[in-house]
């Protein structure tokens, strides 16, 4: 099969530095935070991850688009991210089940992206002057007009995203007649989150993320999962506002990734947006609170400030990434509510921090009130 060389496309980031390359995806030119994942596989479900909103993300992994994609391993409706950067990208693919090229693919979307870049240099380049803001173009190489777009770019800093990505309306999954109905509320949700909950018998109720406290109560559910999601926690007020109040409730509640970061701010403890942030599937941790070691994946460039976290007397931090000794869970003492930093459902990934479903699902079974759990076991 013969392919045509593809177009010339720039990278340029925000500090100067340039790459050259050919265009995949869409054309056109596309702004965002670059960013970089380390994961070997999983690029379909990684571009469908809400978190990603407003990011462009360069892949650590050679090789990219080699076994196309398959309509079901994705984590919400659409490619979230907002370019992407490789190093080889095969428009040949080949797999079973498979349905398209992730050329085809990212057109469809209309996703524009950059391939024949030395991604280990760029990977290095973001490690060593941290996480900014950057621009892929495939259809100008005028770099000066290119610096003025790019210089008007917002920093993801101070950034709220994800009104752009939550759901429009309330939507349920899980069996009508299950043992638990958890309340879910959508900063971002990746829908493996939901798919975690009712595999373990949960009737999960997806609220967009303003809905009131009020109307998440009406459904009557025995809990609460505060979902992943873009942007920076400490311009979201509002949303911690509704965490605070979550909480206030006294029944359990699971925080994963921004919903962590939210519960953190509902409980005074600041955020603080890191250098270049956790992104990949093999980040270990330690359960501080067995001793055991896990392997994460992760992704996100704010984090919970651990100094806040260890004056808090009410948290407990449950959860240490080794790496770094940042905080990758807490738990607070007087209720039964717990957050990860990480993403336990892990798709694509490794299933090591799967049992934090079962941790939440045995806190909703010690919640439900004893009238609901006797007609339950009759």
């Amino acid at each position: 099969m013969l392919i045509s060389q593809r177009p010339e496309a720039v990278l340029l980031l925000a500090d100067g530095t340039v790459f050259k390359g050919r265009a995949v995806g869409a054309p056109g030119t596309t702004t965002g935070e670059i960013c970089f994942n380390t994961g070997m596989t999983g690029y379909q479900e990684i571009f469908t991850d809400p978190s990603y909103t407003g990011q462009i993300m360069t892949m650590a992994t050679a090789h990219v688009g080699n076994y196309g994609v398959k309509d079901e391993e994705v984590e919400s409706g659409s490619v979230k991210i907002a370019g992407l950067v490789v190093k080889k990208f095969s428009e040949v693919w080949s797999r079973p089940g498979g349905h398209a090229s992730l050329d085809d693919y990212l057109k469809r979307h209309g996703i524009v992206g950059i391939s024949d870049v030395d991604t280990r240099q760029l990977v290095r380049h973001i490690r060593d002057h941290g996480a900014q803001n950057a621009l892929i173009s495939t259809a100008t190489d005028d770099l000066d007009g290119l610096r003025k777009q790019l210089a008007s770019v917002p920093s993801m800093e101070g950034l709220e995203l994800s009104s752009r990505v939550t759901s429009e309306e309330p939507w349920e999954e899980g069996p009508e007649d299950a043992a638990h109905r958890v309340a879910l509320v959508d900063f971002g949700v990746k829908l493996n989150i939901v798919r975690c909950l009712t595999e373990r018998g949960c009737r999960v109720r997806v609220f967009p993320m303003r809905t009131t406290l009020s109307d998440m109560l009406a459904w009557k559910p025995d809990g609460f999962m505060l979902s992943n999601g873009p942007g920076d926690p400490a311009a979201m007020p509002d949303s911690v506002d509704l965490v605070k109040q979550v909480v206030g409730t006294g029944l359990p509640v699971f925080g994963i990734c921004l919903g962590h970061q939210l519960l953190g701010e509902s409980l005074g403890m600041a955020t603080e947006k890191m250098h270049h942030g956790h992104r990949g599937i093999n980040h270990p941790v330690k359960d501080l609170t067995t001793g055991q070691d896990e392997v994460t994946s992760q992704n996100h460039g704010f984090v919970v400030k651990r100094t806040d976290a260890e004056a808090n007397e009410r948290v407990e931090i449950t959860h240490m990434h080794l790496n770094d000794g940042s905080v990758a869970g807490f738990r607070l003492k007087d209720r039964p509510v717990f957050s990860v930093q990480y993403h336990p459902e892990a798709g694509p990934g490794p299933y090591d921090s799967r049992y934090l479903f079962d941790r939440f699902v045995e806190n909703l079974h010690a919640a439900v009130p004893v009238e609901r759990a006797s007609k339950q076991n009759a």
